[in-house]
């Protein structure tokens, strides 16, 4: 399994989508739970999973705000999270 190519190194996390840049985070997290990189190289693959985490969390957020604003009725809602569990 690849866990890390040049070509990633030079991506820009906000230049992926949603789901490209949650694959690669799901790629990091399988490399990293591994252990077979050595210290160097998996903290190079944390970093940019952190990236990755961020930037999808500013679209997931994106998301939300569109949401809000529109409603099936066409009125400003707000919506409310769902708790996890």
């Amino acid at each position: 399994m690849k866990t890390e190519t040049n070509e990633n190194k030079n991506i820009n996390p906000a230049d992926l989508s949603f789901e490209e840049a949650l694959g690669r985070l799901e790629e990091i997290v399988k490399g990293l739970e591994s252990g077979s990189a050595p210290l160097d190289k998996s903290l190079e693959l944390f970093e940019e999973g952190v990236g990755l985490v961020r930037e999808c969390n500013k679209k997931l957020d994106g998301a939300r705000q569109k949401i809000t604003m529109l409603s099936a009725n066409g009125e400003i809602t707000e919506v409310k999270e769902q708790e996890n569990g």
